[in-house]
């Protein structure tokens, strides 16, 4: 594992590299062509890269199937020994018997859902422990105290929680000790900036923020002309659709020409990682080269010049298509 700038996690004692790695595409849900042999290769990738810090979710797979992976990569030495890494996982979304996503929230399935997390990693701790989004038919003060109750039996070192409002946020953490918040954020979709990120801050409460390289169109690699595989999640979305798209083509392409001799997901990740308040940025990955790529974005640096010619690119694109609904990756 090479070294890197290892940052804390904020009140905890935890570090953790500034790049995780996402470990959504793995499940295998909405990525396509996910094959076991290159998931396994993509995990042994981020560790060489000099990630120390793995983001999964209960509902990573209809199966476990990202907890599952990651336990088995750490059995075989593949991510270094248990004490070498540092493990999320969340609790509170799963799926039923019709591949549909349910959301529960109470404390007696979220203590379940984080016993059988730990089964499928094959260890006997997590290091941070996400409630996945609240769910409206439980009072979110409930769904903390579970995890409360979690980290007191010592299943979790500490806790933290996805896709919430900064009112949200302030009742989480009156029930229980707060570690991390989870949202999505990158150069065109920066509404925390306006409240959660304050409130973080103010409160030595770590940000991991999920999408920095908006699922991928911030990666540099699709075509204008690209199309979807009808499989393929993303076609859903607002910002890889119509006028949305060629617009965000058109920034993408103004990104690479900052770039310069790097690549532009180096050049995302290291805005990302240097914005003021943004602790972690969760890389998905499914092949060793796109993790490989995002990790360099750890060891860039970006002039003042660079800084100046980003912010000039994203006030010509403007707002970007906004996200309301709640994701589970």
């Amino acid at each position: 594992m090479n070294t890197t700038s290892l940052r804390p996690l904020g009140s905890s004692n935890i570090q953790v590299t500034p790049v995780a790695m996402g470990c959504w595409p793995i499940a295998g849900v909405t990525s396509l062509d996910v094959e076991e042999g290159q998931s396994l290769a993509t995990l042994e990738a981020a560790f060489d890269s000099g990630i120390n810090f793995f983001d999964t979710a209960y509902c990573y797979g209809y199966s476990g199937e990202s907890e599952r992976l990651i336990g088995r990569a750490l059995r075989d030495g593949k991510i270094g020994s248990r004490r070498e890494i540092v493990i999320a996982s969340k609790g509170g979304i799963h799926y039923g018997p019709d591949r549909k996503q349910a959301r529960d929230g109470s404390p007696a399935t979220l203590k379940r859902e984080c016993r059988k997390s730990l089964q499928r990693l094959g260890t006997d701790y997590l290091d941070l422990l996400y409630l996945h989004g609240p769910d409206p038919q439980v009072p979110l003060a409930e769904s903390a105290g579970a995890l409360r109750e979690l980290m007191d039996e010592g299943l979790t070192r500490s806790v933290g929680v996805s896709n919430v409002t900064t009112a949200q946020l302030a009742v989480f953490a009156a029930a229980c000790p707060l570690t991390a918040f989870q949202p999505h954020y990158n150069l065109l979709q920066r509404e925390i900036e306006a409240s959660e990120l304050p409130w973080c801050h103010t409160h030595n409460v770590a940000v991991c923020v999920y999408w920095p390289l908006m699922k991928g169109l911030l990666a540099g690699h699709m075509a204008r002309d690209h199309q979807f595989d009808p499989r393929d999640g993303r076609a859903k979305y607002p910002m890889f659709r119509g006028e949305e798209f060629q617009r965000n083509i058109d920034f993408v392409e103004q990104l690479r020409s900052i770039a310069g001799n790097r690549s532009v997901t180096e050049l995302v990740i290291a805005w990302t990682i240097s914005r003021p308040g943004i602790t972690v940025a969760l890389c998905g990955a499914k092949r060793p080269h796109q993790i490989h790529e995002s990790a360099a974005g750890m060891r860039a640096s970006l002039s003042v010049a660079d800084r100046a010619a980003i912010d000039q690119a994203i006030a010509q694109r403007g707002v970007a298509a906004s996200v309301a609904a709640v994701k589970s990756s």
